[in-house]
């Protein structure tokens, strides 16, 4: 199975959303299972005629006996997930970055304990016009159709203080010098990042700290560079923590998994 991943064409798009890919029910599938790994992008996901079963390790996209669109929100991509397809279905998902699906919504509250929102349906005429989407049989006319759709929906919100927090987690502040700087207590703190964000401070700072070290690897530098630059406190650290993120070691994942692509995936 081979999905070309699209970055957004609009400028405004680019700020908010990292990409998207759609694939055909026609495709002939060389492999129907992969990996996916830990990630703070917001994936939101419409397949036709299928049922989608999300697990805490496993989505299965399986074939529906009855003609429907399902419409998935996945926020909380924190270990390792497999993706099985018992066959090829129109599908169309997009990948929103931290916040980003924010400006498109009226509103959304990641709920804690949950990874995925079923039934997602963020506007009233969603479900028809992505099914429309899906029935467009001209790539470059789809992706018009696709961005047209998301601009429509589009408010410039100001989120100063969550782009502070994000940033502060991001240059590896602890979790408790931000809620005292802000002034809330760290319960509170971490309620407000989960409805927000979609997961824990601690979850987003791994999965952000997993990313930079794909982006630092693409440069060919060595694990123990990579461990030293990751923050952590040793190579065996580095190994351990990477294994619990990917379920591989180092060098076995980035021998099997490509990460010069926009989504690193490991097919089976």
């Amino acid at each position: 199975m081979k999905v070309q991943f699209f970055k957004p064409k609009n400028e405004i798009l680019q700020k908010y959303i990292e990409g998207y890919y759609f694939m055909s029910e026609n495709e002939v599938l060389k492999s129907n299972r992969y990996w996916t790994f830990p990630t703070n992008f917001c994936l939101v996901t419409i397949c036709q005629d299928a049922d989608i079963v999300s697990e805490r390790s496993k989505i299965s996209i399986l074939p529906s006996i009855e003609t429907q669109l399902g419409s998935y929100c996945f926020y909380n991509i924190s270990i390792p997930v497999e993706i099985f397809y018992e066959k090829a279905r129109n599908e169309l998902t997009v990948y929103f970055k931290p916040t980003g699906i924010l400006h498109f919504l009226d509103d959304i509250q990641f709920e804690i304990g949950k990874d995925t929102i079923d039934d997602f349906q963020p506007h009233s005429d969603y479900l028809t016009e992505m099914g429309k989407i899906l029935k467009i049989a001209n790539r470059d006319n789809q992706i018009i159709a696709l961005e047209n759709y998301w601009l429509s929906k589009f408010h410039d919100k100001d989120f100063e203080m969550l782009d502070y927090i994000l940033s502060e987690i991001e240059n590896g502040s602890k979790i408790n010098d931000i809620a005292n700087k802000l002034n809330i207590s760290r319960q509170y703190f971490h309620k407000m990042f989960f409805k927000n964000i979609g997961k824990s401070p601690s979850d987003y700072r791994k999965a952000h700290r997993f990313k930079s070290i794909i982006k630092k690897h693409k440069s060919e530098k060595k694990f123990i560079d990579l461990s030293f630059e990751g923050s952590y406190f040793d190579q065996p650290h580095f190994n351990k923590d990477f294994k619990v993120l990917t379920g591989f070691n180092p060098s076995s994942f980035f021998k099997e998994v490509d990460t010069k692509e926009s989504n690193q995936w490991l097919f089976v």
